[in-house]
C-alpha cells in the first residue's frame, strides 16, 4: 500500500497486525501533517492504535522511526560486497551492492520520497542521515578490506559508491523523475567510470 494514499481519520484498530509498520506509517503521516518537531511519540502511538510502550519496543525515539532500515541496508551492502566474485575489482564489488540496494528500495519509492522530504526539512534529521551514510561507507570499506583490498583503495571505492548511492537516491525520489533506481545507479556508475578514466 502506498503511504501517499493513506488518510487516517482517527486511531487504527488495535487488532491489526504489523505494529512496527503501523507506527512507521502513522509517524510519517503526522510528520507530514504537523511537522516532525510538533509530533510526539504519544501522538504516533495513538494514531497507530497502539501504546507508547509498544512504540518504545520498536524504536528508541521518534527520530529512529525514519532510520529503522539503516541496519538492514548496511547488512545488504556488506553481504553483497563480500559475495562478489573474487575476480571483481573493488568498484565492481561495490557496484554489485548498489544494484542489490536499488532492487531492495524500488518497491518503497513513495515511502522513500515522503521520508526524504521530512528529513530535508529538518536539520537534525539531515545530520542524522549524513551520519548513517558515513557509517555505511565505513562498513563497505571494511568489507572491501576483508576481500583483501588495501587502503586507500578500500576507502575511496566505498566513499565513491556511497556518493553514487546518495546522488541516485536523490534523483530517484524526485517527483519529476520516473526512472527506476537501478537505471539511475547504472548511469551514475558509468559517469563515475568516465570521470576516473579521464
Amino acid at each position: 500500500m502506498s503511504l501517499g494514499a493513506i488518510n487516517y481519520a482517527g486511531p487504527m484498530p488495535r487488532w491489526q497486525p504489523d505494529a512496527r509498520g503501523r507506527l512507521q506509517e502513522a509517524a510519517l503521516t503526522l510528520y507530514r501533517e504537523h511537522g516532525y518537531d510538533n509530533t510526539t511519540v504519544a501522538e504516533i502511538a495513538t494514531r497507530a492504535g497502539l501504546t507508547k510502550r509498544t512504540f518504545f519496543r520498536y524504536f528508541a525515539d521518534k527520530r529512529e522511526v525514519l532510520f529503522a532500515g539503516a541496519t538492514d541496508l548496511q547488512e545488504l551492502f556488506v553481504g553483497e560486497v563480500l559475495a562478489a566474485p573474487a575476480s571483481a575489482s573493488p568498484i565492481e564489488a561495490v557496484a554489485a551492492a548498489l544494484d542489490a540496494a536499488a532492487r531492495w528500495f524500488e518497491p518503497m519509492r513513495s515511502y522513500s520520497a515522503q521520508r526524504q522530504l521530512i528529513i530535508a526539512a529538518n536539520p537534525e534529521l539531515h545530520e542524522r542521515e549524513l551520519i548513517k551514510l558515513a557509517a555505511l561507507a565505513q562498513a563497505v570499506a571494511q568489507a572491501l578490506r576483508q576481500r583483501g583490498v588495501a587502503d586507500p583503495a578500500a576507502i575511496l571505492s566505498a566513499e565513491a559508491g556511497i556518493t553514487v548511492f546518495r546522488v541516485a537516491f536523490d534523483r530517484w525520489v524526485d517527483d519529476a523523475n520516473r526512472q527506476p533506481f537501478q537505471q539511475l545507479i547504472g548511469e551514475l556508475l558509468g559517469e563515475l567510470r568516465a570521470v576516473t578514466a579521464a
